[in-house]
């Protein structure tokens, strides 16, 4: 059983859908704590726009996007976000993220506040660390050299992404499936890859990430890493194996997801991200993609159950017969939590 010491997991990830007004800004609560990392996608209405990803380490406004290579953007003229707040954050009046009557939704994670100088690593980081919930935010400026980076988790990392900010350059993810020279990019679909400068052939440790002179880490530019360490009962950072049939794969989490974002390793397939907002009951079939800008589309198909994820169709970028997949998952409710059984079925 997963036992968590994490009663409320919804204290440090949480989704929020809302609708945009049109206005100069829209303050957007509700998500129940200050986050310190939003990440909002449009939904529905308009034209598709590209995912928007916010932090307080980088400050007020300055968006990358994981469906795209480009380079973090200050819109001054159209806001993505003019501030993080103590329920949630307030948008600006960017098409991305607040055009009147078009639907959006934004998952938010609590870091660790304000950030704070780390030098446990050859490069000296700036850290937003949350030990408990097992993530940080890490501002670094790369050397084009071999490097090592302190995250400020105090265990090893379970899934590290990274952008350059100041260059149009592809992304950059590590996942506890990959060996130390192999990554994947979030902006991409491509399998596996093999390069022994992206981490610097070396694989994370309780202190630090490596990087070496390659531009989706460790170029001379600054960059952003988004660290998460898996909690029992809380996230978890695993991979399965694909059956091939209607009757799916089941995932067991040890609790029941609000967030279940899979990728397909061994060949090429999207980044397809659900959640228990969207859809409130099963099956949920909501399909937003972290490489892609589209909007929302009805497609793969899944059950949110107490203990875990249950496929339901035999999609080849989900559940393709010996396809083999990655998966990041954050709870609604654990399993089981301190002496009581709060999950219920969906």
């Amino acid at each position: 059983m997963a036992y968590s010491n994490i009663n409320k997991p919804n204290e440090y990830f949480n989704t929020r859908p809302y609708t945009g007004d049109g206005n100069s800004s829209q303050a957007i609560t509700g998500v129940g704590f200050a986050p310190d990392f939003v990440w909002i996608k449009k939904r529905t209405g308009g034209a598709a726009t590209g995912h928007k990803l916010l932090d307080t380490v980088r400050g007020n406004n300055l968006a990358i996007e994981s469906s795209s290579t480009d380079a973090e953007l200050e819109n001054t003229v159209n806001p993505n976000q003019t501030s993080f707040d103590s329920d949630g954050f307030t948008t600006g009046n960017n098409g991305g993220v607040n055009l009147n009557g078009s639907t959006y939704v934004s998952w938010n994670w609590l870091a660790g506040g304000t950030a704070s100088s780390n030098t446990d690593g050859s490069i000296t980081s700036t850290v937003s660390a949350n030990t408990t919930a097992g993530f940080s935010i890490v501002s670094y400026t790369g050397t084009a050299s071999a490097q090592t980076v302190g995250h400020g988790l105090g265990t090893t990392p379970s899934m590290i992404i990274v952008k350059n900010r100041d260059a149009a350059e592809n992304w950059g993810v590590w996942h506890n499936l990959l060996d130390a020279d192999e990554y994947l990019g979030l902006n991409q679909t491509n399998a596996i890859a093999v390069n022994t400068a992206i981490w610097n052939n070396t694989l994370p440790t309780s202190n630090v990430f490596s990087v070496g002179n390659n531009a989706r880490t460790g170029s001379s530019a600054d960059f952003i890493a988004y660290c998460f360490a898996e909690k029992k009962g809380f996230s978890e950072f695993g991979s399965y194996r694909g059956n091939g049939s209607t009757d799916g794969t089941f995932i067991y989490t040890g609790f029941k997801p609000a967030y279940f974002m899979i990728k397909r390793t061994d060949t090429t397939g999207s980044w397809i991200i659900h959640d228990n907002k969207r859809s409130f009951y099963n099956v949920t079939s909501n399909d937003l993609y972290a490489n892609l800008s589209d909007l929302e589309v009805s497609g793969n198909r899944f059950d949110f159950v107490s203990n875990g994820v249950k496929l339901r169709n035999n999609f080849t970028n989900m559940n393709a017969s010996g396809g083999i997949y990655i998966y990041m998952a954050f709870a609604e409710s654990p399993l089981v939590a301190g002496n009581y059984v709060p999950t219920t079925a969906r």
